[in-house]
């Protein structure tokens, strides 16, 4: 796990502490000490500064590390409550710190490299398209804008997804929302209930619902559809007509939706609320509800989408009768380099007129030949199936897990490698006892451990990353 050797400080500063990967054991001299000990091993090795600050032995064994981080606090923004670790480099399923420690990571930048780190043809796309056009601008006609774009809606609709007719594309999932909300005012304002533009102009027709526990952003437009209390506050008001419904409640669709909603914003499997599917009931009754009264549907696929759920996208696990007129995508779509995108029905598409939109990168030639190398490779029977062989493995790994700490662990569930592991207390210490152990994982949610790993992950790493995770709650329990 620890490649490399890292010195001790003060009075232990010439103890070498090494390790070899995922044994658990580690080495102090001539002494040994399982890895739980490492914890304490850390705070021995690091110096108390006085600050409430997240301590680790990288900061004082790794000169480079402390460095970098005491320019960084100086110059950057910090907006993010992070470890102070610098990751330096990664490869497939794992990433490797200044140190040179290895960790297996179950959290591909938040559901976004899903062909894992360093891959090979991603690297020989970007060097090979960057030496012919890195941006040209949308005031231009490029080819690969309109290749991904063919590919992304002949996929789609080959696959058994919704009638998808066009492409817009922008540089991030938030982006992506801004525009399909865009969009949906306009449907609103000229087209309403006929869905054709008579003439008129509907003044009342531009509210927005989206539902608890959502999560479509941080820009005002995408978070007014963000009911969480903590990210809207700082920045009340929110743009007026965006109103909160409880999730998966179907007796209230009705009270919601009405003839002043110009569109429903829902994601089919909820990411960052805490990994909550939608049920087929529900988004069945959400799209009659939005025929009904008039409204566009719009699916945020943003974290569920592209082959996340052992299906090209989220929404084709369900039937046709719960699909929508919008999808959103953007985290995995060129595995890391920036793009997001919007893809729309033929009557939205047809309300769309030149001038309506507008993007300065979106849709670089560069970002546009990754995407369309990464969504291609994702979009194989081979991928997929190997998504849902470990998806298997993983739920019935955490079914037995959950079942030897009963009264710690509530639920198991998501679809495909997009898991929730509900708790009934806050797992937020499980990160940094993974972490010390050589494994990354994130949160969901108050109370849901979300694994989220690559989806070129094999059974073998599956099994390795359980392991440590199976140690880590096993602490845990302990610690209550």
């Amino acid at each position: 796990m620890f490649r490399k050797n890292i010195a001790g400080v003060d009075t232990i500063r010439n103890i070498i502490v090494r390790s070899n990967s995922y044994t658990g054991k580690w080495v102090l001299g001539k002494e040994t000490c399982n890895s739980r000990s490492f914890s304490t091993m850390t705070q021995l090795l690091t110096k108390t500064t006085g600050q409430e600050k997240a301590t680790h032995a990288d900061s004082e064994t790794a000169p480079k590390t402390a460095q970098l981080l005491a320019k960084q606090d100086k110059y950057t923004l910090n907006t993010y409550a992070r470890p102070p670790i610098i990751f330096s480099h990664g490869k497939g399923c794992r990433v490797y710190d200044l140190a040179e420690r290895e960790y297996l990571d179950f959290t591909a930048g938040i559901a976004v490299n899903a062909l894992g780190h360093s891959d090979p043809e991603v690297a020989h796309v970007i060097s090979e398209q960057a030496n012919k056009l890195v941006h040209l601008s949308n005031l231009y006609h490029n080819e690969h804008a309109g290749e991904l774009a063919e590919y992304l809606v002949e996929s789609t609709r080959a696959g058994g997804g919704f009638e998808a007719s066009k492409v817009f594309f922008t540089n991030s999932g938030t982006e992506a929302n801004e525009g399909a909300l865009k969009f949906a005012r306009k449907w609103g304002k000229f087209y309403g209930k006929k869905g054709i533009n008579d003439g008129s102009v509907n003044t009342e027709k531009f509210g927005v619902i989206s539902f608890s526990n959502a999560f479509h952003g941080r820009s005002f437009g995408a978070l007014s559809a963000t009911p969480t209390k903590k990210y809207q506050s700082p920045f009340t008001p929110m743009l007026p007509g965006f109103v909160s419904a409880p999730f998966n409640d179907l007796n209230k669709i009705n009270e919601f939706v009405n003839d002043t909603t110009c569109a429903v914003i829902v994601e089919p499997i909820q990411g960052e609320g805490g990994v909550w599917e939608a049920s087929v009931p529900f988004l069945e009754s959400l799209r009659k509800r939005c025929d009904d009264v008039g409204a566009l549907l719009i699916f945020d696929e943003i974290q569920c989408g592209l082959g996340r759920t052992g299906k090209l996208w989220a929404h084709q696990n369900f039937p046709k009768s719960c699909h929508p007129d919008i999808l959103t995508m953007a985290k995995p779509l060129a595995n890391g380099f920036p793009i997001g995108a919007i893809m729309i029905s033929k009557r939205v598409a047809d309300i769309i007129v030149i001038g309506d939109h507008g993007t300065t990168f979106g849709g670089s030639p560069l970002a546009c030949k990754v995407a369309l190398n990464v969504a291609s490779r994702i979009n194989t029977p081979k991928l997929l199936e190997n998504v849902n062989n470990v998806s298997g493995y993983l739920f019935s790994s955490f079914e037995r897990i959950s079942k030897k700490f009963p009264s710690l662990i509530s639920t198991i569930r998501g679809k495909g490698l997009i898991i929730g592991i509900q708790f009934t207390r806050d797992p937020s210490p499980l990160l940094k006892l993974a972490r010390e152990r050589g494994l990354l994982i994130i949160t969901a949610g108050n109370d849901t451990i979300r694994i989220v790993p690559p989806l070129i992950l094999n059974k073998e790493e599956a099994k390795k990353g359980i392991e440590i995770l199976e140690e880590c709650i096993e602490i845990f329990n302990e610690q209550s």
